[in-house]
């Protein structure tokens, strides 16, 4: 009995040592194994105007990537919870963006008939999407279904990164990759494989500010703007926390003033004591 309790206790201490070697290799190399088995390139970082502590998105490149979804995505991707009123003083004035939703046609209703009907669109509408539901857009995709792209960047990994990647990313299958009827090669996306075909060329956008549409450009565009429209309130947000550190600082100066103020005359303060 003794000598099997001594066996199982040297089973015990070999496998906790094995235990021990197999964990501190893996802590070892944590980042090469899960690069070694992701089945994707990691998003690449073209530099960001919006990045920095103090900086605000280049609403240049918001405005021409409105029109890059406007003029290439929308044909598959909605922007639903985007409305016109949205984009006053971001992409248009209010007169143009009022222009912009009266050319959409909106469902409406129901009528005193009790029937939907469509009317032009208004400044408070959202803007519409290509498709009416999801069943209309995996129809018209070949099964797939095309994301809402509202709040793409922060739903993927990479985000704007990620965005900007995969439209510039497509390239040959490299040899040994069989790809299916329907998808295209992208390392970029998880898989490799892609029902999206390429979807921009140089000189497919005529920018209205005269910046030359190259393949990057419209990436990169199309990407700040998505950035964008899941956070809108990002300028603001940093504007609001520039003011509350300048407040606190400004409160840590009259506070340390006021406590040596207060608290001297009983830090300098002598004590005698008298029999």
């Amino acid at each position: 009995a003794e000598l099997s309790c001594a066996l199982h206790a040297c089973t015990m201490l070999t496998a906790i040592r094995r235990s021990a070697g197999v964990l501190g290799a893996a802590a070892a190399t944590t980042g090469g194994v899960a690069f070694a088995s992701d089945d994707h390139i990691p998003s690449l970082n073209p530099g960001w105007t919006h990045n920095g502590f103090f900086s605000s998105y280049d609403y240049k490149a918001v405005r021409r990537g409105f029109q890059v979804y406007k003029e290439v995505c929308s044909s598959c991707h909605s922007l639903e919870r985007i409305a016109f009123r949205n984009l006053v003083g971001v992409c248009f004035t209010e007169d143009q963006a009022k222009k912009l939703a009266e050319s959409y046609e909106i469902v409406d209703g129901p009528n005193d008939e009790g029937e939907m009907f469509e009317r032009p669109g208004k400044l408070s509408d959202y803007i519409p999407g290509p498709h009416a539901n999801e069943e209309a857009a995996r129809a018209a995709n070949n099964g797939a279904y095309p994301p809402d792209l509202s709040l793409i960047t922060k739903a993927r990994p990479g985000g704007v990164d990620y965005i900007f990647s995969l439209l510039t990313g497509y390239v040959e299958a490299p040899e040994g990759k069989t790809m299916l009827s329907g998808l295209h090669y992208n390392p970029y996306f998880p898989g490799g494989a892609i029902a999206m075909p390429k979807q921009l060329m140089d000189g497919q956008v005529e920018y209205e500010d005269g910046t030359p549409a190259t393949e990057s450009q419209m990436a990169k565009d199309v990407a700040t703007f998505l950035a964008w429209c899941a956070e809108p309130e990002h300028d603001e947000r940093k504007k609001a926390g520039v003011r509350i550190l300048a407040a606190l600082f400004v409160a840590f100066l009259i506070t340390g003033y006021y406590k040596r103020f207060r608290y001297s005359p009983l830090k300098t303060r002598q004590i005698t004591y008298v029999k």
